[in-house]
């Protein structure tokens, strides 16, 4: 993971107009607008809700400047939180998308729709009507096919791209970790020789 910081180097482009400067930093109306926005104070916009937004970045700034200048930004703790958050980005990302793009696919029709209505037990009806349940169980049936595709991609990408470092001379072990690459046939036979060596 390679992680760039330039808190304490942020120039204007020319012809921006520059809100304030923190040392080598600028803060512009461009960049000004779109975090007061984003804010809490943003949600009622004054002079005086900017003026203490615009007072907020500066504090913010003089201390990040303070904490890089201390090395702050090369703590190992502070490392690893910046590495713990970009994993968990990514992978809410990876999944918001591979979900979006599921769901686009994912088809239920009328009839499926009545199949679970009838095969419902009179207890889970409680005495409504297949008109009554029908978005219900339209979504219930979509939510179980998105589900299983989600399964079926992970399965897929675990198959094709699972890959785990092994000791190939652990033969006293009573646990044996085979690396393999489903997708490559000279990969998959090393890995089925190895699993009828160590067997």
């Amino acid at each position: 993971l390679v992680i760039l910081f330039a808190v304490g180097c942020n120039r204007a482009p020319k012809n921006e107009k520059v809100l304030a400067k923190i040392n080598s930093y600028e803060i512009t109306a461009d960049e000004f607008e779109k975090e007061f926005k984003d804010s809490v104070l943003g949600r009622v916009d004054t002079a005086e809700s900017r003026e203490k937004f615009l007072d907020n970045l500066i504090s913010r700034q003089l201390i990040l400047q303070n904490a890089q200048r201390k090395d702050l930004d090369k703590d190992k703790s502070f490392l690893e939180m910046i590495q713990k958050f970009w994993e968990q980005t990514l992978l809410k990302l990876a999944l918001d998308k591979k979900v979006k793009s599921i769901a686009a696919l994912v088809e239920v029709s009328d009839n499926e729709v009545k199949e679970a209505y009838e095969a419902m037990p009179e207890a889970e009806r409680a005495d409504k009507t297949y008109a009554q349940l029908y978005h219900k169980i339209r979504w219930d049936i979509a939510r179980h096919k998105e589900s299983q595709l989600m399964d079926a991609w992970v399965a897929q990408l675990r198959e094709n791209r699972f890959v785990v470092e092994h000791e190939t001379d652990c033969t006293d072990a009573a646990v044996v970790i085979i690396n393999t690459c489903g997708f490559i046939e000279s990969a998959k036979k090393e890995s089925i020789d190895a699993i009828l060596r160590f067997g």
